[in-house]
């Protein structure tokens, strides 16, 4: 039979071709005028076969994927269990950390490679492996001009807890990266005609007799299937949301909220244990110290870079903000209630755009002065109002003696005020597969499985103990290209390239309704709430059905409610109603639409 699967977020259908159990089958196959016809499968049983298949359509799997095709490899495809590519990356919201870039110079930056080595070793207690990390700094600027030179933006360069200069590459309007850097690498992989087949999950790498890559087995809403292939490029990310997992390796880290997106659950490792595969690091978990404790919105280091304090209940500082991950968030579990509020003020707000979504989520607390935002967080007035003045005093002298911190550009007295409410959460787990600068995995007898790749959260050893915030971007970029081309150079030598059996086909048919509506003709508009804001939609009704839903405003973190956006619309189209399921990683996205489809056909009723 044909098996379609949709390539996200390019309106495209990518067509694996491979026959039925040896008997007829009728399958619908869409003409290129969109006419649905059944044709007869008579011909026996196939394998599907690529030349590289890559288990993970986040940042470092994709980075993999288009390096690879950029070096010559012609038969590539990329597995994701989830309905939408991005994967944690696209929650990523600070930048990527990288040295002796033009963008540095730029700005008079004075930093090196083997300083960026330094603050990572540091950062991570000396357990990271000197030489993945002596890879990592080496190759950042490298990575940061490869964004950029297939549509990305990381212009901006701020300052970040743990570095010893400003280090950090943001996009030039101050934005969350990972939004950035995923619909970057969507569009280069359209562009490249890269096949990502969606909720497809990769359950086992198999081996031939020789201890070689020989194929991937692979299931989705149709059964399973094989893959067969030369090279894996595994890049499935860590396990922070898998609480079994967690507990399994560092219970302690059990009772922490988590700030990874579903589809995080160590599959890729589990995978690469079952064939050999070494793993390292594997207690080493790490805590962000800014999140939200009700929604768990991971709040940017960039607002601490860019000036904000930490404050506790009593309403004083506590903390060189600045720190590492490990130290801010060991120091706000010490305070009472075991959370504290971050303050900026409007000079802070203005100088990063990704602090909006704070503010239109209704998650920021914001007054025109001091004492109405310390009622408003619950803290001691003096208190409060004393800790910002001695604060202002110590930017204007230069010097913090209350916590040490040496990164002192605001002052935080420019109206309006704004608090944060903070909290430590599981965010990154350190451990992963073993592997060597080359990007292949090391088996537990010190030696290459061949043919097997492996970059991003899923590997160990690039961060130690702690992760410097602005490492992950760059690990994810250096060791996905690094992946990439080491898995075309295998290939090329091992046979080479061969006809891709896995094509991108032809464009989507559009949803129509299966059952009448009964609604009023005519265009309507509705409101729901959204992770970032109101969700609003213009519903167009014709002969009593719905037949279009538009977005019209959304503030939902881009990569991450297109999935919600077709896949939610097409449904209510094609049932003629708001009750349908929610996708898998953009629940509150799907039901917001859901909710505004909803408020709308009720003036349609």
């Amino acid at each position: 039979m044909k098996k379609k699967l949709a390539l996200l977020m390019t309106g495209l259908l990518v067509t694996s071709m491979f026959a039925g159990c040896g008997k007829s089958t009728k399958n619908e196959v869409t003409d290129t005028n969109g006419v649905v016809e059944s044709v007869d499968n008579n011909t026996e049983s196939k394998e599907l076969s690529a030349d590289i298949v890559v288990i993970g359509a986040g940042g470092a799997g994709m980075t993999a994927a288009i390096q690879a095709a950029q070096d010559g490899a012609t038969n590539v495809v990329v597995l994701e269990k989830m309905p939408i590519t991005g994967g944690n990356t696209t929650r990523s919201t600070g930048g990527l950390n990288a040295a002796e870039t033009k963008f540095q110079e730029a700005q008079g930056i004075e930093d090196s490679v083997e300083l960026f080595i330094q603050d990572t070793m540091t950062g991570g207690k000396d357990l990271n492996d000197i030489n993945l990390v002596t890879t990592l700094a080496q190759n950042s600027a490298a990575a940061v001009d490869w964004i950029n030179g297939i549509g990305g933006d990381l212009a901006v360069v701020a300052m970040f807890g743990g570095a010893s200069v400003e280090r950090i590459h943001r996009p030039s309007d101050t934005s969350a990266v990972g939004p950035m850097l995923v619909n970057t690498l969507n569009k280069k992989m359209e562009e490249l005609n890269i096949p990502v087949l969606t909720n497809t999950e990769a359950t086992k790498i198999n081996l031939d007799e020789a201890g070689k890559v020989a194929s991937v087995t692979a299931k989705d809403a149709d059964g399973e299937f094989t893959i067969d292939c030369k090279s894996v490029v595994l890049a499935t990310g860590g396990f922070a949301g898998n609480i079994e997992m967690v507990t399994k390796y560092n219970a302690e880290y059990s009772k922490f909220m988590n700030t990874n997106h579903a589809g995080a659950t160590g599959d890729g490792i589990v995978m690469a244990e079952a064939i050999g595969a070494d793993l390292v690091d594997m207690d080493q978990i790490q805590i962000h110290p800014t999140v939200d404790m009700e929604t768990q919105t991971l709040y940017t280091e960039g607002v601490r870079g860019n000036g904000a304090i930490l404050v506790n209940l009593e309403g004083k500082r506590f903390v060189n903000e600045l720190l590492t991950r490990d130290v801010v968030s060991a120091a706000i579990l010490e305070q009472p209630e075991a959370y504290a509020y971050m303050v900026f003020d409007q000079k802070v707000r203005e100088s990063l755009s990704a602090i909006e979504k704070y503010i239109n989520s209704g998650l920021a607390l914001e007054a025109d002065t001091l004492e109405e935002l310390a009622d408003k967080m619950g803290v001691d007035k003096d208190s409060f109002v004393q800790t910002m003045t001695t604060y202002a005093e110590a930017v204007a002298n230069g010097e913090d003696k209350e916590c040490g911190r040496t990164s002192l550009d605001q002052d935080l007295t420019t109206s309006k005020f704004y608090a944060l409410k903070s909290a430590p959460a599981n965010h990154h787990t350190m451990g992963g597969v073993k592997i060597d600068t080359t990007a292949q995995v090391i088996n537990k007898d010190g030696n290459a499985i061949p043919g097997l790749y492996a970059a991003g959260e899923v590997t160990g050893g690039v961060h130690g103990a702690n992760r410097l915030g602005g490492n992950a971007v760059a690990d994810i970029v250096v060791f996905g290209r690094i992946a990439g081309t080491s898995a075309n150079e295998y290939v090329q030598a091992n046979g080479g390239n061969t006809e891709a059996t896995i094509v991108v086909e032809k464009e989507e048919a559009p949803a129509t309704p299966e059952v009448d509506g009964n609604y009023k003709d005519g265009t309507y508009t509705g409101t729901g709430k959204g992770n970032g804001g109101d969700i609003v939609v213009e519903v167009k009704v014709e002969g009593g059905n719905v037949v279009a839903v538009t977005l019209t405003e959304v503030h939902e973190t881009p990569g991450i409610y297109e999935a919600a956006e077709k896949s939610v619309v097409d449904a209510i189209i094609r049932t003629q109603s708001t009750d349908v399921d929610t996708v898998t990683g953009a629940t509150n996205s799907s039901k917001g639409i859901m909710e505004a489809v909803a408020n709308a056909l009720e003036q349609a009723k």
